[in-house]
């Protein structure tokens, strides 16, 4: 789509009277600053709303994991969120909290057993209600006390509730966490490079003009699971 773009302001290039700006004209239309400062808003406007959308989509990861298994913990930090910050642009995330637990309904609420006791519950309870509900966590006013609110509250357990289904539903069923889903689909091939280098795999997936960022050194780490008992 940039290419046809850049044809199309090519080719009224002459036709307009403008003033020499600091981008090239492949960037013209790459942000509204450099559109107003090269003099072609509009037409970089009328050319997006032409243009079929022809975006790649994001490279999609679904996490299931538990808060306070070690193997989980250490994919989140070392290769999860060091991935998500250099390729943000061109993945999406799902963390799903629940991993190992079970769950069963008293009549009144839902009641979870987790791997790591009651603990790792609450830290399971806490990532989706802040996620979902508690999204003013960046506010400053917003005070812990609501958080907790939420989390305990019955949004809190149905939200703990939807990822007990939703790890329920995994095909094929998952037996350890963190258990990785790339688009769509969990492959033993798949989980094994996701837990080698994460940053790797998006890159080598990711449809679209690979970042710069893929140029850099692959981050890599020790495989460490804890597995469905």
């Amino acid at each position: 789509m940039n290419g046809i773009i850049l044809l199309t302001l090519l080719t009224i290039w002459s036709n307009v009277d403008c003033t020499p700006c600091s981008y090239s004209p492949s960037q013209w239309c790459t942000s509204v600053d450099s559109a107003i400062e090269c003099g072609v808003l509009k037409q970089c406007l009328e050319a997006n709303a032409t243009m079929p959308n022809t975006q790649v989509q994001p490279v999609q990861v679904e996490l299931y994991f538990e808060s306070l298994c070690p193997g989980c913990r250490l994919f989140l930090t070392s290769q999860l969120f060091s991935t998500w910050t250099m390729l943000q642009d061109i993945m999406s995330v799902t963390l799903v909290p629940y991993g190992n637990a079970h769950e069963s309904f008293d009549g009144k609420q839902y009641q979870f057993t987790c791997q790591h006791g009651e603990e790792e519950c609450l830290g399971n309870m806490i990532e989706p209600t802040v996620y979902q509900v508690c999204v003013a966590l960046y506010d400053p006013n917003t005070k812990w006390d609501s958080i907790m609110t939420c989390v305990k509250g019955d949004q809190g357990n149905q939200l703990m509730h939807q990822n007990a289904v939703k790890t329920g539903a995994l095909k094929p069923a998952h037996d350890y966490v963190p258990w990785i889903v790339i688009n769509g689909e969990h492959t033993d091939d798949l989980q094994k490079k996701a837990m080698s280098s994460l940053f790797t795999l998006i890159c080598s997936m990711w449809k679209g003009p690979k970042p710069e960022a893929c140029g850099a050194a692959p981050m890599k780490q020790h495989r460490s699971y804890c597995h469905d008992e």
